[in-house]
């Protein structure tokens, strides 16, 4: 998505002047035309260098959270939504968020709705955020519907920052250990061989110790065929997993591991489940419930099944139905959905249900640091004895011819 200024005209005759995300001018030019505008100029906003889009920087979770939760605030005091956008402009350290804001605020004068606005800019509010922000104008409880926004924004950051310190030591150790086997490797074992084979005499060397030279002549020969293929194949692999198929072949890999399939659709469900009684309570239709959730819940597998699902809510049935049948959503989801739908009040079950996930993601996440710990462990003591026993082996033999 790239930055477009334009200049157009309103139904009144105004001129209005702001910015939008999109991924052409064309494209920027046809949403301005829906927007009942008639642009005069279209074009990008700066030709320069673009740090943020260099480096891949976004508005942080937080500051996304801060200024859900005081705007939501704001408009229960009954302060008018433009003067509370400048005000949080103002008040916010994110440059980004203060630049976008200083839009959104222009489009709103404009007479865009505040869920117009932002959705020119998809990279700070998802789909998610602008649906039941529409939803929250359109029943005049914007207040409450930001609320629920800020709660499940801190809800997804406090399940992604328990997973990262839980992953933090493992990560840092098998680097460790990789640092220390091509140390090995390329450094020592090239200088043991040497030694190992003068001693030897001509003598034919332990199998072991063959191939662990081999490996390190290797290594040390065709160093650069190795780091060119590690280069490669990474960049493959992010470009093949940024497409649908890849996306989808790599979330199914993922859902083949032991213990991080568990935490992956433990994660999946309470997204699914707070998510979906969200976009109920705001007064969202069903099908366009279900068709929002799936592409946020940031799993393909079951998307896919949420789509399928849609399908038969299309033609008169109930979701609970379909979700009996999912090989991937457990059981007790189309059960306690099947209650809400019996009850009427699928949005209070569902977030009991979030809730209990929740649970169980902070208790497999805590125990997921003590299993991996030990296994890095032992992987970093196989590869040492490895190099240990192909040294020892020859120097064992030779002692015994001697």
């Amino acid at each position: 998505m790239a930055q477009y200024t334009y200049k157009a005209i309103n139904q009144t005759g105004k001129n209005i002047v702001g910015s939008v995300e999109s991924s052409s001018i064309e494209a920027a030019t046809e949403y301005l035309y829906k927007q009942g505008l008639t642009p005069i100029i279209v074009k990008p906003e700066s030709t320069g260098l673009n740090l943020n889009t260099l480096f891949g920087s976004k508005i942080k979770t937080t500051d996304m959270v801060i200024f859900t939760r005081q705007l939501a605030t704001m408009i229960n005091a009954g302060v008018p939504l433009v003067r509370s956008l400048a005000t949080l402009q103002s008040q916010t350290e994110s440059k980004l968020l203060k630049k976008q804001l200083l839009t959104i605020s222009k489009d709103i004068e404009g007479g865009s709705t505040f869920a117009d606005a932002l959705e020119k800019h998809p990279n700070t509010f998802s789909p998610i955020y602008v649906n039941m922000v529409r939803a929250g104008e359109a029943s005049g409880i914007l207040d409450e519907i930001l609320k629920k926004l800020a709660l499940q924004q801190e809800k997804d950051a406090k399940i992604k920052q328990k997973f990262k310190s839980a992953m933090t030591y493992p990560v840092i150790l098998l680097t460790i250990t990789g640092i220390v086997f091509i140390g090995l490797m390329t450094i020592v074992m090239p200088k043991i061989g040497k030694i190992v084979s003068d001693l030897a005499n001509g003598a034919p060397l332990p199998t072991l110790t063959q191939v662990m030279l081999a490996i390190s002549n290797f290594m040390v020969k065709y160093w650069y065929l190795i780091l060119g293929a590690i280069v490669g194949g990474g960049v493959f692999y992010k470009r093949y997993t940024s497409t649908a198929d890849g996306k989808r072949w790599k979330d199914r890999m993922l859902m083949k591991i032991p213990v991080l399939n568990q935490i992956i659709v433990k994660v999946a469900v309470a997204r699914f489940s707070r998510i979906f009684a969200s976009m109920m309570s705001a007064g969202v239709t069903v099908l366009d419930s279900i068709e929002i959730t799936a592409k946020a819940i940031g799993n393909s597998v079951l998307e896919d099944e949420l789509n399928a699902a849609a399908k038969q809510v299309a033609n008169g049935v109930q979701l609970s139905q379909p979700l009996y049948e999912s090989k991937v959503f457990p059981a007790i989801v189309p059960q306690m959905l099947g209650v809400g739908e019996e009850t009427g009040k699928i949005d209070e079950v569902l977030i009991k249900v979030a809730e209990f996930y929740e649970d169980e993601v902070d208790a497999t996440v805590e125990s997921l640091s003590s299993i991996l710990e030990p296994i890095m462990i032992v992987i970093m003591g196989v590869m040492v004895a490895l190099i240990a026993a192909s040294v020892i082996g020859p120097i064992s033999n030779l002692s015994n011819q001697i």
